[in-house]
Formats: C-alpha cells, sequence, structure tokens
C-alpha cells in the first residue's frame, strides 16, 4: 500500500536519525583507532608522562623544606644578606638557561659579565650535561656552548640526571650560588632557600633577582 504525505517525511526523517548517528559512531571509532596507532614513542606521550611524573608525589623523598631544617644555618647567613656572596661569583647554569639564551641570541659568558659587572664563574654540574646530551640534536648548539672550558665543571655523585634536585641540593649545602634558570618550577623551590639569588632572562638580557643591594651592580 501507498504511503501517505505525513508517513513519507516520518520515514525520511526517521533515515536521517540513523545516518547522523552511525556517523558519529564511526567517527568516534576513527578516533580511537587513531589513538591506539599514535606511537609510544610519541613526543607528546612523553610530554605527558613527563609531567604527570613530576606532578606525581615520590614515596619517601624528602622535601626542600624538610632538607632546609636539617641544614644549620651557615654563618654568612648571620648579616642582613648573605655575606658569602661575593666577586667573583659562581653562577649555576641550569639546562634551558642554554637554549633561552640561544634563542634570545645572548653569549652566555660575556651576558654574565654585563648583568653582574664582576668576575663570575659558570659552572655546569655533569646532570646539567646529562640533560642536554639526552636532548638531542636540537640541543646540540647548547651543549657545545656548555662544554666551553672556561666554565668550571662540577661533578655529581647523584644517580641519574635530573638536574633541579642537584641544584636544589648544592645551594642548600652552600650559600655561595647564583641560580640561572628559567623554569619556574625550579625557580619557586629555589625561592625558598635564604640567601640565593636567581638570574632569568627578561627583555632579551640577564637580570637578577634577591641580589643584596649592598653587592648589586651600580646602575
Amino acid at each position: 500500500a501507498g504511503l501517505t504525505a505525513v508517513e513519507k517525511r516520518e520515514a525520511v526523517s526517521e533515515l536521517r536519525e540513523k545516518q547522523y548517528a552511525m556517523g558519529r559512531m564511526k567517527r568516534t571509532r576513527k578516533f580511537a583507532e587513531v589513538k591506539r596507532k599514535l606511537n609510544p614513542n610519541d613526543d607528546r606521550l612523553k610530554t605527558m608522562a613527563l609531567s604527570k611524573a613530576r606532578a606525581a608525589p615520590i614515596v619517601g623523598k624528602v622535601s626542600d623544606e624538610d632538607k632546609l631544617a636539617k641544614t644549620p644555618t651557615p654563618t654568612s647567613m648571620f648579616f642582613n644578606y648573605n655575606s658569602a656572596l661575593g666577586p667573583p661569583y659562581h653562577v649555576l647554569l641550569d639546562t634551558n638557561f642554554f637554549n633561552f639564551s640561544i634563542k634570545n641570541k645572548l653569549d652566555v659568558r660575556r651576558s654574565l659579565l654585563d648583568c653582574l659587572m664582576a668576575p663570575n664563574f659558570g659552572c655546569v654540574t655533569d646532570c646539567v650535561m646529562g640533560e642536554l646530551q639526552k636532548l638531542g640534536s636540537k640541543y646540540k648548539l647548547a651543549l657545545k656552548i656548555a662544554k666551553d672550558k672556561r666554565f668550571v665543571r662540577l661533578p655529581c655523585s647523584h644517580q641519574g640526571t635530573y638536574a633541579d634536585d642537584c641544584l636544589v641540593d648544592r645551594v642548600i649545602a652552600n650559600r655561595i650560588y647564583i641560580v640561572a634558570t628559567c623554569d619556574r618550577d625550579l625557580k619557586r623551590r629555589i625561592r625558598k632557600v635564604p640567601g640565593v639569588p636567581i638570574m632569568y632572562i627578561s627583555s632579551h638580557k640577564y637580570a637578577i633577582e634577591r641580589l643584596p643591594d649592598a653587592l648589586a651592580p651600580a646602575k
């Protein structure tokens, strides 16, 4: 029997709804297939895993606050400022500080002198060198700069190449350093350590925070 006009419209409407639902299911399946086929070595997965690892609490790890509480206050901190600081300055160079210096077209040694206006030693730890080597060809120039023999090489006794913990431990144990970094998390941790200045890059030049007025270069 022939369909009425109303029945035809209802049939067409029902068909369109089925086609729309099938299209959505197809797109969902396609997305799931792409997700399954994603290379396990994809940089996006590595970045996500690294972020989760850094955010996750490490069981049994001693916090920076506990380390500070257990470390005797240096006699250099008994004055209004850290008297252990002074020319020639010792600047601990973080991994990303080399890369950001290159991006801003800054010569590390010359820029250190321009910022501090005093003799200084750029210091590179074994773990910073290890991080630069692991980062591959993109950081080839940064690694070459870090290998400059005019920088002081500091050996590491800890396991692995994670530099942040090493740099924090060094400044807690010995307050003679300025830490040069563009990493927000590391700067936040260093700010908890009294008397340790932080060098960073701003407006295409090196800048420094928490350097005592008595030691600040004349403007």
